[in-house]
C-alpha cells in the first residue's frame, strides 16, 4: 500500500502544555464536502476543542472549520459537533481508561492522510499547576544552557 503523504492542517500545541499525553489514536472524522474544501485551504482550529464519548460514539466539540467562501448554501455551522470514526474496541479502551483514572481526550492535530482527513486524539491526564511550573523551569534551563553554549562557541 505505499507511503501516504501526510499534510498537517491544524496543531494543538497547548494540549502538551496542559496535559500529559499518554496514548494517541488516529480517528477519521465525519465531514461535509465544503468542510473538506475549507480544510484543504488550512482553515481549521482545534485550540478550544475537546472530545466526549456518548453512547459508545466519539464526538469532537469546538473544532472550528471556517466556512468555505464559495460554499454559500452548502456551508455548515463552523463549530458544529462532528463525529469521530474509530473502531469499537478503541472506543471501549478509551472509555475504560477515562472511567478509571480521570483521563480526558484531547485533539492533538488534524491532518490529511492521502485524501482522508484524520484527527490525532490524545488520551491525556491534566497537569497540575506545579507540573506546568516544572516544565517552564526545565525550558528556561535548556534555553540558558543553549545560550551559554552559543556564547562559548562565538569565541
Amino acid at each position: 500500500m505505499g507511503a501516504q503523504s501526510v499534510k498537517l492542517i491544524a496543531n494543538n500545541k497547548k494540549a502538551y502544555h496542559d496535559y500529559f499525553v499518554e496514548d494517541t489514536y488516529e480517528a477519521g472524522i465525519s465531514l461535509h464536502g465544503t468542510e473538506v474544501k475549507s480544510l484543504r485551504m488550512g482553515k481549521c482550529s482545534i485550540k478550544e476543542s475537546f472530545i466526549r464519548i456518548e453512547k459508545g460514539e466519539v464526538f469532537v466539540y469546538g473544532m472550528h472549520i471556517s466556512p468555505y467562501e464559495k460554499g454559500n448554501i452548502f456551508n455548515k455551522d463552523p463549530l458544529r459537533i462532528r463525529k469521530l470514526l474509530l473502531h469499537k474496541y478503541e472506543i471501549n479502551k478509551m472509555a475504560g481508561k477515562m472511567a478509571e483514572k480521570g483521563y480526558t481526550l484531547v485533539p492533538l492535530k488534524v491532518y490529511f492522510k492521502g485524501s482522508l482527513v484524520k484527527v490525532e486524539i490524545g488520551l491525556a491526564r491534566g497537569k497540575k499547576l506545579y507540573d506546568k511550573r516544572q516544565d517552564i523551569a526545565k525550558k528556561d534551563q535548556r534555553r540558558e544552557a543553549e545560550k551559554d553554549f552559543k556564547v562559548k562557541n562565538l569565541y
